[in-house]
């Protein structure tokens, strides 16, 4: 996570640099984000504990998320790990590359760090992975005109040392550019803070460090801006570059751009980056922005394939509230023709805590103060949602 907080805010507004258009079938992808996919993603992530640098539980996530890329249909020739030397020990970053159709040897790098410190780090970097992991699963089957890597640091929080690893020994080898890359863009710590109005992202672009890339990263940070606006509600300001995996490529003269959360939780870092402090619908909003942008960068096919992972379930819609509720929990289905269907609420470990069926108020007034999963199933098909009960 950044470790300087540092500001400077612009006009929503575009300014000087004319705004992307609108393209349908960008839309759909970024629709096909699944709220219950984040929410499984976090729920992974935290159940390997702290994934500090070196740590069996830091190996564990790696190996995690490589079934995930294999899940999708990524193949073993797509996957790679890329070890690197920790002080006595060692790590990983994963990479997984997505070859283009027109630039093969161009990149398009989206990226983020899976290690944490002191906690389960829900939020540092939970947040940022299981977007990147979305946008891995909506992207497979599109062809892009530029080549993808999905890449995932480890060693971030000792001082991006898997980053500075991949930017010195792969990206670049000696005094050589090894990698073409078009843009850079990292999710570090989106997750919000629960209970705020969490509505405004940080777009971070590169204004010191290598001056000759700044301009470049001027203009993708607001074709970023302008991405976010057409793909999701969010609404967006500008944050410098600074403290994050995108440092060691800034520093080798490539153009960087990245997201970050504009509310800043102070949970990172400690055991309490728990799934009760995010909010994971502003986590899913960010992937929806996430997945337009990274189609915009990569430029993607305008035209949806048959392949295509882009069907919604329907059953996303469902109303559940009030959220946070005291006693009685509401439940609204996108369909009135849904008769059959069960509720249960289980903790974040997924530890069965009550169970319903075929009901809509759900009386909770003997459950403690907390988070937990509110998941409803129909025959074929799944939600899952945060649920706060606090009194």
């Amino acid at each position: 996570m950044k470790k300087i907080a540092v500001f400077l805010f612009t006009s929503i507004i575009t300014q000087h640099i004319e705004a992307q258009s609108f393209i349908q079938s960008y839309k759909d992808r970024a629709d096909a984000v699944s709220q219950t996919n984040i929410i499984n993603n976090l729920q992974n992530f935290a159940s390997y504990g702290i994934k500090t640098t070196g740590s069996t539980a830091n190996t564990n996530a790696l190996n995690w998320l490589k079934s995930k890329y294999t899940s999708f249909g990524y193949t073993a020739a797509q996957i790679a790990e890329d070890p690197f030397s920790y002080g006595s020990t060692g790590s990983k970053n994963l990479v997984i590359t997505k070859t283009g159709t027109v630039y093969p040897n161009k990149y398009v790098i989206i990226c983020g760090h899976f290690d944490t410190i002191n906690g389960p780090g829900v939020n540092d970097n939970g947040s940022g992975t299981s977007i990147i992991l979305e946008a891995a699963r909506i992207l497979k089957d599109v062809p892009t005109d530029y080549s993808i890597k999905f890449i995932h640091f480890s060693g971030e929080e000792q001082g991006l040392v898997g980053s500075y690893h991949y930017a010195d020994n792969v990206a670049y080898q000696g005094s050589a550019r090894m990698l073409d890359i078009k843009v850079v863009f990292n999710l570090d710590q989106v997750g919000g803070v629960m209970g705020n109005n969490n509505n405004i992202v940080y777009c971070d672009e590169d204004q010191g460090g290598m001056t000759s890339n700044n301009a470049a990263s001027t203009l993708v940070t607001q074709e970023l801006r302008n991405c976010t606006a057409l793909y999701s509600p969010l609404q967006t300001a500008v944050d410098p570059a600074e403290a994050t995996d995108y440092i060691p490529f800034e520093q080798k003269g490539y153009t960087i751009t990245g997201f970050f959360e504009r509310i800043r939780s102070s949970y990172p870092h400690t055991s309490s980056d728990t799934f009760n402090n995010t909010d994971p619908v502003y986590i899913y909003n960010i992937g929806k922005a996430a997945v337009g942008a990274l189609q915009h960068f990569a430029v993607a096919s305008t035209l949806l394939g048959t392949k295509e992972n882009v069907s919604k379930n329907p059953l996303e819609a469902v109303k559940i509230y009030p959220n946070p509720v005291k006693d009685i929990i509401n439940i609204e289905l996108p369909d009135s023709k849904i008769k059959n269907f069960s509720f249960e609420i289980t903790d974040f470990p997924g530890r069965s805590i009550l169970k319903t069926t075929n009901e809509t108020k759900i009386n909770v007034s003997n459950l403690e103060n907390g988070a937990y999963l509110g998941i409803l199933k129909t025959a074929d098909q799944t939600v899952v949602r945060k649920v706060m009960i606090m009194r």
